[in-house]
């Protein structure tokens, strides 16, 4: 593994001694898997101190006499090898590749001295590579610790004026704080918690019209009751809420806010005459803000049943139990899926207040309020965890009034779309640093590295170096297009206009500028700057 054995772990045989000539490894050797996964892997037999013999699925290489190893070994890492080595394998379920096919294979063969030369440059590089990597490794843990200590400041906020002046900071410093998804990922869900504590929104002197708000809540349940789509439920009390939210909020159980109903049991007998089939949501369907509705299965149920499992859209759905950090797991049923139940392990709460947004109480139940509340109330065992119908209904459900809730979600997707935004910018930056490079190795290499096409606009960009003639005239068979035109014109052309003329693409003509700098027909830009244009729609 990784151009390295571990002898210890090398398993010894018995080997009759008349054979072990033919066998034995020697310093030099070059050994490649012939068969399955690792067909093509190559090993340098380095620093050998004891006997040792090869297996029937390597392939042994002894190097010829003027062949530098390392060389050799080198040639095995290189694209050409393995598009070599590809075209004369067989076999599909367990590719295999025999030492006559190997035998086919053509390698660049320079000079022992020149050899020796470009191991030497490969290490160089390669040294420059690790160092490279160790400092990108160190500028990423310096670069997690800065974004680590703004988003607490972020979190240490204790008002909207305070909270925008942290936000102007961090989108000011984006590209400094945020290299991958994940990153951002991490700084929305915690906009979401500054959204579900009040932050978002100027704090306002009314409250909430709680009475409405309740009595619409034993009105639908009083109904469903009456018409037994569900049965009567224990009275709960609120939990106490370690999180602070503004004064005008008002902290009820959600049992005063939405009606909880659980879900189909799987494995009941049905009478035929009554049975009737349906979707159903399981755990693995309800994610966290959406629905995964791929592998849907089915279940039979009365036909009378239908009504009380039956979703309707807006209904919260939310996750029992399983791995710890999926209880209360919750999404809003945007409907569909005709006649779509919900199994056991997912419950339904069903707000019936207009003064309630259903995406708020999403918002709530997702964010660290209520996973914190979850975490807390479930009854956990090895890697799992649940909630029962009571802790869910206990839940301390914080209410804004509802003008308010509006304001909270606007601003919270305006942000969330911010992030997006830089992201995205990040990420266009990011593809045209990746293809600087690429051309950079294609020119210096002269092997065409094939690019993924990008579904995005590339930035025009603007050259405002100068580019003059050089001191080395072209002979008149020479290839020299861009002294040609310097000549035509006095000598001197700024690099934007040189490139327009040459008629190319950019890569080409970095290519074609390079080359001809080393022939000393056009003198090297010192001060060479490339301007980002915005790019028009």
């Amino acid at each position: 593994q990784d151009d390295r054995v571990n002898w210890l772990r090398v398993p010894s045989c018995d080997f009759p001694s008349e054979k072990q000539a033919n066998f034995l490894l020697n310093n030099g050797d070059i050994l490649i898997a012939r068969t399955g996964g690792t067909i093509g892997k190559s090993y340098l037999v380095e620093n050998l101190d004891s006997a040792a013999i090869f297996a029937s699925y390597l392939i042994r290489l002894i190097p010829l006499s003027g062949t530098n190893g390392r060389y050799f070994k080198l040639f095995t890492l290189s694209p050409g090898y393995w598009k070599q080595l590809f075209e004369f394998k067989v076999g599909t379920g367990l590719p295999n590749v025999s030492a006559t096919s190997l035998k086919l294979v053509e390698m660049p063969f320079p000079p022992p001295e020149e050899q020796s030369r470009i191991v030497a440059k490969v290490d160089e590089l390669m040294a420059l590579c690790d160092k490279l990597e160790t400092q990108q490794q160190q500028k990423r843990k310096l670069q997690n610790h800065l974004r680590q200590s703004t988003l607490q400041a972020l979190t240490s906020t204790d008002s909207p004026k305070e909270l925008q002046d942290s936000w102007e900071r961090l989108s000011g410093n984006f590209s400094h704080l945020f290299a991958e998804a994940e990153d951002v990922n991490e700084l929305i869900f915690l906009l979401k918690d500054l959204a579900v504590r009040g932050l978002l929104a100027p704090e306002k002197s009314d409250k909430p019209d709680l009475e409405s708000i309740m009595q619409s809540c034993t009105e639908l349940r009083e109904d469903y009751l009456a018409r037994k789509l569900m049965r009567k439920q224990k009275a709960v009390s609120v939990v106490p809420s370690k999180v602070s939210f503004p004064e005008s909020w008002m902290i009820q159980v959600l049992d005063d806010i939405a009606v909880v109903i659980g879900g189909v049991t799987k494995g009941r007998k049905v009478k035929d005459e009554d049975a009737i089939t349906c979707p159903y949501l399981a755990v693995a369907n309800v994610q966290r803000g959406y629905f995964n509705l791929s592998g849907l299965k089915s279940i039979e149920i009365g036909s009378h049943e239908l009504e009380k499992y039956k979703l309707e859209t807006g209904d919260l759905l939310l996750t029992e139990g399983g791995d710890w950090d999926k209880v209360g797991r919750t999404a809003i049923w945007q409907g569909g899926v005709e006649n779509c139940l919900h199994q056991n392990h997912v419950f339904k709460a069903r707000i019936p207040s207009k003064l309630v947004a259903n995406e708020w109480a999403e918002l709530v139940f997702n964010s660290n309020v209520g996973r914190d509340y979850f975490a807390g109330a479930s009854k956990q065992t090895t890697n799992l965890a649940s909630i029962n119908m009571t802790q869910l209904r206990s839940f301390p459900f914080p209410i804004p009034p509802y003008d308010q809730q509006l304001e909270i979600l606007k601003s919270l997707k305006l942000l969330i779309e911010s992030c997006e935004k830089l992201l995205e910018q990040y990420k266009q930056k990011q593809v045209v640093s990746e293809r600087l490079v690429t051309s950079t190795i294609d020119s210096l290499t002269g092997i065409v590295t094939p690019q993924q096409e990008a579904s995005m606009k590339a930035p025009k960009t603007e050259l405002i170096a100068p580019v003059r003639l050089g001191k080395t005239q072209p002979t008149s068979k020479t290839k020299a297009p861009l002294a040609t035109l310097l000549t035509r014109h006095n000598g001197e052309m700024s690099a934007n206009d040189l490139w327009q003329r040459y008629g190319g693409e950019i890569d080409a003509f970095y290519a074609q500028l390079k080359t001809e700098v080393s022939h000393g027909w056009v003198t090297e830009p010192t001060d060479a700057k490339m301007l980002e244009k915005e790019v028009e729609e």
